[in-house]
């Protein structure tokens, strides 16, 4: 199973980037599905795009450098960086198509029949162009701005990243062939999608046409005295993986600042273009773009679909998915003080299904209690609306000693962590921006409060990060406990991220970098010796990704032993199951559905003594070895047994949102017998509280409703 040097055969691990597209893949299988609403599929089509905009710009970019830098490191999957460009590219271009042409053969016309028109403009009539003419005039012309292209005299143009653009072919008096470009000028100045008025008896009816076909037909305004040919859009996607020399920054905030300017210029990874684009013109673009011919990407159809997303903000609410309310929790229903309800025992949440105005009515309470000196909290992606910040401010106010982390590298939110932290340490907040060499990734909050006993600490730890917004829509746990032993080591682990401190005898917690591969691989042989003695060896990990080869070969050979494993990984998945002999004991499962699956859950059966950690760390290199993660204990019995009945299992039984990844790393749909109904996981926690409805302590609920999970315990 592995080489001579010890590192995992090839063939048994699957190349993480192709496992990556299978998993937009299943997202696209969202939009296809009839089972959501009309206006859900077409948000899942945006986010397909979303997502596969990060992905050029950071995975692809950078196999693209492994390339240019003609390194000869191989994947783990043993194949070059030029091996990985072919077969991405294999994989990637009949998936793009294979939106455009599912975007117009089925959504569009099921948007038709529910009056929500979207339309060509060569489909308009007389009198929509006229208003059409009337909004380029008054909405678009005045933010245009045409540049010559391929001009001697003018300096090719900065084409800026994820920009839309059109190629425009025009010529003067003498015949001669002129180029400009214009950018389309998207979101927040105009929507992409520009209502077009519509004589319809349905009042409900709506239509719309393409914003870079309207700047198209009205060209003529931009260049007066000049025949207009043609007009071809294209857009490009540039590198915007950020490259850190930490160690040479003496004020990294500024340094960060200065990374995410740059982020603007870096190189072209992609240029998409429509396949009416002449070769001429494309190959030009290429020249100036510093890209080869084999970079293009060929689409038929809109270009930059993720703004299908506008769509979603219709007021057509029978076309969404039905309102959901999360709960609110027992112990906040009395509206009483918080804390002396985590003095009773340790509280569990679980977002979405449970609101996050648990995890808000905890920092807010300690700001408002007169008896809390200290807040200290880690700050990873909180968002443009962030209530939490607010909250810190005002304990501040109230002359509280507060000390927050703001991860500053946090990608894609660097700029708003720019600003929140600005912010912070104006108002006087102890401001610190993260560790040289580490992203710190753990959610974790710590309130120390003055009582007649002493000073103790209260702690919130989570899967997720302090984000009000994203807390709707992500599957997350929030766990409050006044614990002396977790509150020791929360208290080192801030000692450390703002000060100086390589503290590695955590008590309770599991951190990482200098613990967690070591604790997590300490267990799993702890299993595999179990098996071997009692024949009952069980692993359940719930994760995001599973890339790490040292953690997936020791998975292999708790398998050869014969532990039962069972993996629950929403995304990347490198691992091989049911091979004989090697991983026919592992069962992989990925499940996409309204909500995003984003806890991280490790449960060891450890010959019934079971133990559970819950936590932030993905089985990833970068989370193990390169970012400050923490995998809380869940101890209490009462609760393990509620994670293990009433979220593991039914993840486990999940018949609808869930796909089986089989040896050849492809994923196919679990199967529902003909005896049973199909099961969904996520509309079974909606109507399933995990928590007792009743005030007291949290216990499990044995009154279930409608279908129930399928018990799984060996």
């Amino acid at each position: 199973m592995t080489t001579s040097q010890g590192e995992l055969q090839s063939d048994l691990y699957i190349n993480r980037e192709l496992s990556w597209i299978a998993f937009n893949q299943r997202v696209l299988e969202e939009a296809q599905s009839c089972r959501h609403p009309l206006l859900e599929r077409v948000k899942f089509i945006s986010i397909f795009e979303t997502n596969l905009d990060e992905f050029i710009m950071i995975r692809l970019a950078g196999v693209k450098d492994q390339v240019a830098s003609s390194k000869t490191l191989r994947s783990p999957d043993g194949l070059t960086a030029e091996e990985q460009l072919v077969a991405i590219r294999h994989e990637l271009a009949p998936l793009i198509q294979a939106v455009r042409q599912y975007w117009r053969d089925e959504l569009v016309p099921l948007l038709a029949e529910q009056h929500i028109y979207i339309l060509d403009y060569k489909q308009l009539d007389e009198q929509q162009r006229v208003s059409m003419r009337t909004y380029f005039e008054r909405e678009v012309f005045p933010v245009l701005t045409p540049l010559a292209l391929f001009d001697p005299s003018h300096p090719f143009p900065h084409i800026s990243n994820l920009s839309l653009n059109l190629a425009v072919v025009l010529s003067d008096e003498t015949r001669s062939e002129l180029f400009a470009r214009v950018k389309v000028p998207l979101k927040p100045t105009l929507p992409r999608l520009v209502p077009v008025p519509i004589i319809c008896d349905e009042p409900s009816a709506v239509a719309f046409t393409w914003l870079e076909q309207v700047i198209a037909a009205h060209l003529d305004m931009l260049f007066p005295g000049y025949e207009i040919q043609q007009a071809y859009p294209f857009r490009v996607l540039r590198d915007a993986d950020i490259e850190l020399q930490e160690d040479e920054a003496s004020d990294l905030l500024e340094y960060i600042e200065q990374e995410v300017r740059e982020r603007r210029f870096g190189s072209v990874v992609d240029l998409a273009i429509n396949p009416s684009m002449p070769e001429a013109i494309r190959d030009r673009l290429l020249s100036k773009l510093e890209l080869i011919p084999s970079d293009p990407t060929v689409i038929d159809g809109p270009l930059g679909m993720g703004d299908l997303m506008e769509l979603h903000d219709l007021d057509r609410p029978e076309l969404k998915d039905w309102p959901f309310i999360p709960r609110t929790p027992a112990f906040l229903n009395s509206k009483t003080d918080l804390f002396p309800f985590i003095q009773e025992h340790d509280r569990l949440v679980h977002h979405p299904y449970d609101s996050f105005d648990s995890v808000i009515y905890f920092i807010d309470a300690a700001a408002r209690d007169p008896q809390v000196l200290a807040i200290k909290q880690t700050l990873y992606r909180v968002g443009s609306n962030a209530p939490i910040v607010h909250i810190l401010l005002k304990a501040v106010e109230k002359g509280k000693q507060v000390a927050v982390l703001v991860e500053l590298k946090a990608r894609f939110d660097e700029e708003s962590n720019i600003g929140w932290a600005r912010m912070l340490e104006e108002a006087g907040v102890h401001v610190v921006y993260g560790l040289i060499g580490l992203k710190t990734h753990t959610k974790i909050a710590l309130v120390v409060r003055k009582e007649e006993s002493g000073l103790r600490r209260y702690i919130h730890l989570g899967t997720g990060n302090y984000n009000a917004t994203t807390a709707k829509v992500y599957e997350d746990f929030g766990f409050f406990t006044c614990d002396d032993a977790i509150g020791a080591d929360a208290t080192e682990l801030f000692n450390s991220l703002t000060g100086y401190s390589h503290y590695e005898g955590y008590r309770k917690l599991l951190v990482a970098p200098r613990g967690l591969r070591r604790r997590l691989t300490e267990f799993i042989e702890r299993e595999i010796l179990i098996h071997e003695g009692h024949g009952n060896g069980h692993l359940i990990f719930k994760m995001n990704s599973l890339t790490d080869p040292q953690m997936i070969a020791l998975l292999y050979r708790a398998s050869q032993a014969g532990v039962t494993i069972d993996l629950i990984i929403r995304g990347i998945c490198c691992l091989r199951p049911g091979l004989p002999g090697i991983s026919q004991t592992i069962r992989v499962r990925s499940l996409v559905g309204r909500f995003l699956e984003h806890s991280r859950i490790y449960y060891f059966g450890n010959n019934g003594y079971e133990e559970m950690y819950l936590g932030s760390a993905d089985l990833m290199e970068r989370n193990l070895d390169h970012r400050v993660e923490t995998l809380f204990p869940i101890e209490s019995p009462q609760l393990r047994d509620l994670i293990y009945t009433k979220v593991l299992e039914p993840l486990l039984a999940d018949t609808v949102n869930a796909r089986e990844l089989h040896a050849d790393g492809i994923y196919t749909h679990m199967h529902t017998s003909a005896d049973k109904q199909p099961f969904d996981s996520q509309a079974w926690f909606m109507t399933h509280p995990l928590l007792n409805s009743d005030a007291g302590p949290n216990a499990p609920e044995h009154t279930h409703q409608g279908q129930d999970a399928i018990h799984i315990r060996p």
